[in-house]
């Protein structure tokens, strides 16, 4: 009996069907088993899984760093963000739209830091401005600023690198021990690229910048790099003063006795060549508000070098709310005339007229496109035009105006060299380019009106290049005041001093009406008495 039990499972064994072993080995290929034999392949498929976690860890990396490798961060007044991205080189990269970047070898390692600074936060600009020696405490937090956010951003870019590894390896494994193994080596990986960086850092790199997009020009603009940050240092030192007397200035127009505004006077303001200077448009805001501008006139210049970057200058144009006059400078490319025709308020002139305000104006852009040393001849580029095919643009925009069918008012041009041909065909040219402030006569020509030509200053203070010389260059513009019959009657001319300086001045000019020429009577013929003879 005992020995029947005991071959009983044996028996069994051997009465497996050819059916049931048929069973048992599809039931196995189709869950994708496989007889199990001990000790084979044990370390290639370790080695197999130790590479996949390896991938899906440095994929998360990747993934958690720029997902969550940036934050936001004040930088004295500017709004600025901070960000990593994997490099092989590292280094520091410095963001100022739209005028380029400063690239910084800062440190080694595979990380590199950008920097993108931002708008101004209005409310801190003037908290400064209301408490001048919070400029020098400014000056100071900024560094401690940095140092703060580039803690937070380090932080949270650990953080975010290990969440996201930690997701991806549990999608990929569902394994929470592979999960682990990935977001330990994420952490260490992260870890160790900023352990690198921070021990590798160096402070004057900062001194040596490589430059990038439009600030490439900027060393051949600005000249001694030490002599420009003494400047911009004294201007921040006396830039409480300047907003006083501006304001100052504004204050007292309404006093000033000398010229009685009739009723149905059209007010002009001119600018020219403000060179992308940032704070000319405050300055404009400010002056149309307080003298009730009913046209804004640019004659050019209003980028540096006409590239795309520069196209986001000229949006502050609609913020005016007022007819804006444009014609394009020599600094200025078809794309910064797009770029103004596209808002609002803009109108741009290419040799043609228009009417804004009951004033007819005429204009033309200027035939050059030289926003460096580079288009010149010396330099392999475009031969620029001559002075002859200067007087020709000025010809055309002549034959424009003799041909409109309303008397043109005002002519615009940006180098006053395109004016000569224009005597006798208006009354007033508006022009640039020389960032200098001129009036002159025309050469009058027999039989037609006299023509005005008025040169303004740079209403950017010439940009960067204001601080090349000695004396900063000044912010310039003028108001011209109309009458009911469109002629010129009087005009303010607002001169703001330069980077460094606070003095503000305002010159009223009241043009006088030519004098009225007397009627002479024609004599009566009489009958001559003759001379009595003795």
């Amino acid at each position: 009996m005992g020995d029947q039990e005991h071959e009983q499972p044996e028996h069994g064994r051997q009465a497996e069907t050819p059916a049931r072993r048929q069973r048992r080995f599809s039931s196995l290929r189709r869950t994708g088993a496989a007889p199990r034999r001990p000790g084979r392949l044990t370390g290639v498929r370790r080695v197999g899984v130790a590479l996949a976690v390896l991938v899906v860890t440095l994929a998360g990396v990747l993934l958690g760093t720029l997902a969550g490798g940036q934050v936001g961060t004040d930088i004295g007044p500017f709004r600025a963000k901070l960000s990593l991205s994997p490099a092989v080189d590292g280094g520091t990269t410095v963001k100022i739209p739209p005028l380029g970047a400063l690239l910084l070898n800062s440190h080694d390692g595979p990380t590199q830091l950008t920097v993108e600074l931002g708008a101004l936060d209005q409310s801190r600009v003037e908290a400064l401005l209301d408490d001048p020696a919070s400029l020098n405490r400014a000056t100071q937090s900024a560094v401690d600023e940095v140092h703060e956010g580039v803690l937070r951003l380090g932080l949270r870019t650990l953080g975010a690198t290990v969440l996201a590894t930690v997701l991806l390896a549990l999608l990929v494994f569902r394994n929470t021990r592979r999960a682990a193994w990935a977001g330990t080596l994420a952490l260490l990986i992260t870890a160790g690229s900023l352990g690198t960086a921070a021990t590798t850092i160096r402070p004057q790199a900062i001194e040596e910048p490589t430059y990038e997009g439009l600030l490439v020009n900027a060393p051949a603009i600005v000249g001694d790099v030490r002599k420009i940050a003494n400047d911009y240092t004294r201007y921040a030192e006396q830039l409480q003063r300047l907003i006083g007397n501006v304001t100052q200035l504004y204050t007292t127009v309404s006093a000033l006795p000398v010229y009685e505004q009739e009723p149905g006077t059209t007010r002009v303001l001119h600018i020219s060549d403000m060179h992308l200077n940032p704070t000319a448009w405050q300055l404009i805001r400010t002056v149309v508000e307080q003298f009730g501008i009913d046209v804004v006139i640019d004659t050019g210049d209003i980028t540096d070098w006409g590239s795309e970057p520069e196209a986001s200058y000229v949006g502050s144009i609609s913020l005016l709310r007022k007819p804006y006059v444009y014609i394009r400078g020599n600094h200025d490319s078809g794309r910064t005339s797009a770029a103004v025709a596209r808002q609002p308020n803009a109108i741009v002139l290419d040799n043609a007229t228009t009417t804004v305000a009951g004033l007819t104006i005429a204009g033309i852009g200027d035939p050059r496109f030289t926003p460096d040393k580079s288009t010149s001849p010396a330099a392999g580029g475009p031969i620029p035009p001559t002075a002859d095919e200067l007087t020709a643009t000025g010809e055309k925009l002549a034959a424009t105006i003799r041909s409109a069918p309303t008397p043109v008012n005002i002519a615009l041009v940006h180098d006053p060299v395109i004016a000569t041909p224009l005597s006798g065909t208006t009354p007033l040219v508006l022009a640039g380019h020389i960032h200098r402030r001129q009036i002159d006569q025309l050469p009058e020509v027999p039989g037609q009106q006299p023509t005005t030509l008025m040169v303004q200053g740079s209403t950017g203070g010439a940009g960067l290049r204001g601080l090349e010389g000695e004396e900063p260059t000044p912010l310039t513009m003028t108001v011209l005041y109309f009458d009911q019959e469109k002629q010129l009657q009087a005009y303010d001319t607002i001169t703001v001093g330069g980077t460094g300086q606070a003095q503000v001045n305002l010159e009223r000019t009241v043009i006088n009406p030519p004098p009225t020429p007397l009627t002479t009577p024609t004599p009566t013929p009489t009958t001559p008495t003759p001379t009595p003879t003795r």
